[in-house]
């Protein structure tokens, strides 16, 4: 089925599974009815609970491309929008006076030529605005709170309408509408403004028993004891304040390296080995020494 027909959050939430993403309901809800009511969708969560995967997902169940807008300080419309080929005007401009057709041509007619959509770059925005596939494109606007307020403003202005304007050819409007996703790990506040024309949705860490399942999923190779243990240890880590707990990322990427250096069961000495990734901090991993990673496995499987 093609998450475009679904007709439920719970039908939305079999065609992400099919895809290896396991939704909970409140998010598979979210997207339901961002889905149907054309709305773009804001999803704010720690880094590496899995918003820009969703995007992803969306992408694959669809049949639309995936087109992703990374945010960041600085970024302005000629990078997110469209920008001219000022390289490939000019080595028009040289042809044309190479042949002699420049000559004798007024300057508004020679402006005319170098402003043609041909040397026109569609950057991610316009590119989600007049794409020619069958199904409407998956735009990812990902990590939304990394860009500057004037950017956020104008987000919101060409979301309004879908449409962007190129005062030299006019102006651009989808013909349907992309599906919006946009992401935030919360560094900043997104403004209101944004937020009420979203459908909005917290992601949170998932749950130990949904965590093994993902990790099942997403890690086949990894036993469902070790599976369990990652599970259990990274829900533990993420109870102790620290400058940046494991994500569900992280905790495949852990499980994935413990099956590598051969562990089955995870004990001190493996723990303390593969460190690295699951904690990418070195204060972090320091905390976690000093706590003792005997004492940690020891508390997770008493619970």
């Amino acid at each position: 089925m093609n998450i475009h027909d679904a007709t439920s959050a719970d039908q939305v939430q079999a065609v992400l599974g099919d895809q290896d993403y396991l939704a909970d309901q409140g998010l598979a809800t979210a997207i339901f009815l961002a889905l149907r009511l054309k709305r773009p969708l804001l999803l704010e969560g720690e880094a590496g609970v899995g918003k820009t995967e969703v995007a992803k997902a969306l992408a694959a169940a669809s049949g639309g491309k995936l087109i992703r807008l990374q945010c960041y300080e600085g970024l302005d419309a000629a990078q997110a929008v469209y920008e001219w080929d000022y390289a490939k005007q000019l080595l028009h401009l040289r042809a044309a006076e190479a042949a002699g057709s420049a000559q004798g041509l007024e300057t508004k007619a020679l402006e005319d030529e170098m402003y043609q959509e041909r040397f026109l770059i569609r950057r991610p925005l316009m590119q989600a605005l007049v794409s020619e596939n069958e199904m409407p494109p998956v735009l990812l606007i990902d990590e939304v709170d990394r860009a500057d307020d004037e950017f956020e403003a104008f987000l919101l202005e060409i979301l309004s309408d879908y449409s962007v304007t190129v005062p030299e050819l006019g102006t651009f409007t989808a013909e349907q509408p992309p599906v919006v996703i946009i992401t935030s790990n919360r560094t900043r506040d997104v403004h209101d403004a944004l937020k009420r024309r979203c459908f909005y949705h917290w992601v949170e860490h998932p749950g130990i028993e949904r965590e093994i399942e993902i990790l099942r999923l997403r890690a086949p190779e990894v036993s469902l004891s070790l599976a369990r243990d990652v599970a259990l240890v990274a829900a533990e880590l993420r109870q102790m304040g620290l400058y940046k707990p494991p994500g569900v990322a992280e905790t495949i990427d852990w499980a994935e390296a413990l099956v590598t250096v051969g562990v089955d069961d995870l004990d001190e000495e493996a723990f303390a080995g593969t460190i690295s990734a699951l904690l990418k901090y070195r204060e972090d991993q320091q905390r976690a020494s000093a706590r003792g990673f005997g004492d940690i496995l020891a508390l997770v499987r008493q619970g």
